[in-house]
């Protein structure tokens, strides 16, 4: 039986080809003509890796078909190929085969094959219920206070709620949400939703049932919400300590406004890619704390990219450890085991490598400063979407680096790894204990 990480990465492919297909059909594009492939892969590659990036304007480059399309993969993307793949034979056959059940537990990160239809449903309910919260405030707001027709405040609503708690961060305006930069009522329900989809479908879950009673919390719960805060808090006194006196930034508004959007920009870092302020005006150190952010990303299992708050954690502890001399790692009481170490350690090397290796290309590719160039790419790993605006003007060798980054973001270091091994093996024995020097 093909291993399931293997029918994920197939299906993420297979997803990215049937978007590229749509996209390239001339129904697609608004004017005379269709969109170069370059164009339609880019688009359909962040689409479906909830990433945001774009090289083209999103509500001027497509049609309405086009943008429906690119809803759609947002939506797929989100749910994860399989998982979608799943609900719909769930519905139709109300059974799932065994190969199905392990394909999806690859996907959500289920626990036990036997409650991946639970988790499925699970999944589809808050999804939905989220994305239907968020759409109705949207549609309210853009019909009250912008006087849209009911049903193009409806459209917009339903596009930014979709977009937002799959934190993709594709927006149907041209400078995305920099209009709405000081709009509560715009600004905080999407932001809310973008902290739901990216604490992850299992930290959800436990809440919902535990919410009131933390110290039942699995320690997976506790680390995803304990550092997920903390990296929220921390990012928002960051940019709005850095940015308060910028006036391409938030120098143009007033207190209460810098708070909001100094917040809000924390909370696309996780992942999301939306932007109320232009990120080209951002000052190099807001930029470089960006990458950080961005770089650790949300929580597992979810539909945050980076290498998720948790293994940023485990990391971290690891360290704390071996500094404090202590011979076990632990964490909330608990133990953490030495293969979680090793995975977590793997998963950070790897994505450091593929962040180095494509800054490298890219910087000798373009004209463009390293920071910046930087900057885009953890975006593209991250599947985050915050742009420099720079992605347009890569050449075309470029962004394809850029989809690979997203391709590679959006799957995982380790899926991506195991989708590619042709067997698994395991050693029978050990050998002797080496000691080389280490430092």
């Amino acid at each position: 039986m093909r291993h399931p990480a293997q029918a994920v990465a197939g299906g993420f492919a297979a997803a990215v080809l049937a978007g590229t297909l749509l996209l390239l059909l001339p129904v697609a594009r608004t004017g005379d003509g269709g969109a170069t492939l370059t164009e339609a892969l880019f688009t359909a590659t962040s689409a479906v890796c909830v990433t945001g990036l774009v090289i083209v304007d999103t509500s001027t480059h497509w049609s309405g078909f086009g943008e429906a399309v690119i809803l759609a993969l947002i939506q797929i993307g989100g749910f994860g190929i399989m998982t979608m793949a799943s609900l719909l034979g769930l519905l139709v056959s109300r059974q799932m085969g065994l190969r199905s059940r392990l394909t999806t537990a690859a996907e959500t990160k289920s626990v036990g094959i036997g409650d991946v239809r639970k988790v499925l449903l699970g999944v589809a309910k808050v999804s939905l219920l989220f994305e239907a919260v968020t759409a109705l405030v949207l549609t309210a707001r853009f019909s009250l206070a912008y006087d849209e027709p009911l049903a193009d405040a409806a459209y917009l609503g339903l596009f930014h709620a979709v977009s937002a708690f799959n934190n993709a961060g594709f927006g149907l305006y041209a400078d995305n949400l920099v209009r709405f930069v000081d709009d509560a009522w715009i600004c905080v329900p999407i932001a809310v939703s973008v902290i739901a989809g990216g604490l992850g479908f299992p930290v959800l879950f436990e809440l919902r049932r535990q919410f009131r009673r933390p110290s039942r919390w699995s320690l997976h719960t506790k680390l995803t919400v304990t550092v997920y805060g903390i990296l929220l808090v921390l990012g928002a006194v960051f940019v709005t300590a850095q940015e308060w006196s910028n006036p391409g930034t938030l120098g143009q508004l007033d207190a209460p406004g810098r708070v909001l959007a100094g917040v809000f920009q924390s909370v696309m870092t996780r992942t999301a890619g939306f932007n109320s302020v232009d990120v080209a005006e951002l000052r190099e150190g807001t930029l470089l704390g960006t990458d950080v952010l961005m770089f650790i990303g949300g929580g597992s299992a979810g539909t945050a990219g980076g290498i998720k708050v948790t293994t940023f954690a485990v990391l971290f502890f690891t360290i704390y450890a071996e500094v404090s001399g202590d011979t076990a790692v632990t964490v909330f009481d608990r133990r953490i085991g030495s293969r979680v170490q090793r995975q977590a350690l793997t998963v950070a090397l790897l994505s450091v490598a593929a962040v180095v290796a494509a800054t490298l290309a890219l910087v000798e590719l373009s004209k463009f400063s390293t920071d910046v160039v930087l900057f885009e790419v953890v975006s593209a790993f991250a599947t985050v979407g915050l742009s420099t605006g720079i992605t347009p003007d890569l050449p075309t060798s470029g962004q394809l680096i850029l989809v690979a980054l997203m391709f590679l973001g959006r799957l995982g270091p380790i899926t991506l790894v195991s989708a590619l091994a042709l067997r698994e093996s395991s050693r029978r024995y050990q050998l002797p204990e080496g000691r080389p020097l280490i430092g």
